[in-house]
């Protein structure tokens, strides 16, 4: 453990307003536990404006606030450190930053942050290349397996504006999908509610059920090859593994998903070198939440999705 010897005081600003308090450390003293971070407001080490406060409290702009001495988690640093390449070559995968977003064009077999066997993710790789920025955030999520654009906030308010955005549906999501067989012209639209089952190892696992969630995909078809198709997918209700369900449903499979996926059909992709899961976020449409443009940003599929693309057209 690395211990920070010394008291600091951090002064809000408008940016930083609004927020609990408990929240607001939580971010700021990455790598400490949650139970230390409650321990030192509940004991009074914490103290804004001199006095005590409570977890729930809303910090204001110009609040100065106390930080105690706390002790950082090296373990992940470490981590990220002996992983520095990975960490560095994100840099060419950026599309698109300024002040207040970054766009990123996420590589498949990366997770989007650390957790459930994972050590540390694309916003912790970020964090590590940046030690300077006062904020990072994840705007939304992709699988693991997933590569596209990712929607990263550098400040409080633009995820505050963003997640708004989310919830109103003003945000466009593409995928393209490599599926087996050929998919049916008419199915235009797969709405089928989706229930998320946690398993005893963490793992999620999605069905459509009845006691599941409203979930919608709009399908369109790009290609047809002798036994594939490529489309379009476009999710308007945002669900754990939503698109690739919702193909499993259809009786039309993504290519190399290892939960939802059919084995046959893998292995008859074998021989275009394809050794990935075929989901790519092609494209993200928001606005911008301070110029209030709006914004589109196409992310290019990587070599290995270019190059099965290219065979399968030959055959």
């Amino acid at each position: 453990m690395k211990i920070q010897n010394q008291v600091q005081f951090v002064t809000i600003d408008n940016d930083e307003a609004g927020q609990r308090i408990d929240n607001f450390l939580l971010t700021r003293l990455k790598g400490v536990p949650n139970s230390m971070i409650y321990r030192i407001i509940r004991k009074g080490e914490v103290r804004i404006n001199s006095g005590r406060i409570k977890p729930e409290y809303k910090i204001q702009a110009g609040d100065l606030i106390r930080i105690p001495p706390v002790r950082l988690a090296e373990k992940q640093q470490n981590v990220i450190s002996a992983k520095l390449d990975k960490v560095a070559a994100l840099t060419d995968y950026i599309l698109y930053e300024d002040e207040h977003l970054l766009v990123l064009n996420k590589p498949s077999g990366m997770a989007v942050h650390g957790g459930s066997g994972v050590n540390f993710g694309v916003i912790e790789a970020l964090r590590a290349l940046r030690p300077e920025a006062r904020f990072l955030e994840l705007v939304h999520r992709l699988d693991r397996e997933t590569s596209g654009v990712l929607l990263i906030a550098k400040k409080r308010s633009a995820l505050r504006l963003l997640h708004q955005q989310l919830r109103l549906k003003q945000m466009q999501k593409k995928y393209v999908a490599l599926v087996k067989g050929q998919w049916p012209s008419h199915i235009k639209v797969v709405q089928a509610p989706l229930l998320k089952n946690i398993l005893q190892s963490g793992e999620r696992i999605v069905k459509v059920s009845a006691d599941g969630k409203h979930s919608e995909t709009h399908f369109k078809i790009e290609e047809r090859f002798s036994n594939a198709t490529l489309v379009n997918a476009s999710p308007i209700t945002g669900r754990t593994h939503q698109i690739r369900v919702h193909a499993q449903y259809a009786k039309h499979p993504i290519a190399f998903d290892n939960r939802y996926g059919d084995r046959d059909f893998d292995q008859q992709l074998t021989i275009t070198g394809l050794k990935r899961f075929f989901l790519h976020a092609s494209s993200l449409m928001f606005i911008h939440p301070a110029s209030g443009e709006k914004l589109t940003f196409n992310a290019p599929l990587d070599q290995q999705l270019k190059s099965c693309l290219a065979i399968l057209r030959k055959q």
